[in-house]
């Protein structure tokens, strides 16, 4: 049975791995500010959240999404 339904990428591109890692960073960084009781930083791991959502939409827009002309997709 062939998918009649197309690889979508799931995220395999330059863009979503630099979102994924800076996203994971906040949020490590957002726990550990929340553990040691220190507000002002938990509040700029938020920050650096929002920055790593807007750095993947930007990079998408410059062509390192999953189907971007600067992304270099892997044959499976």
């Amino acid at each position: 049975m062939s998918n009649p339904i197309g690889d979508p990428g799931h995220g395999h591109s330059p863009a979503a791995w630099t979102a994924v890692i800076i996203m994971l960073v906040a949020i490590t960084l957002g726990t550990l500010f929340f553990w040691f009781d220190m507000p002002v930083l938990v509040w700029a791991s938020v920050g650096l959240l929002i920055v790593g959502a807007i750095v993947g939409l930007v990079m998408k827009k410059a062509g390192y999404g999953a189907d971007g002309a600067k992304s270099n997709p892997k044959a499976h």
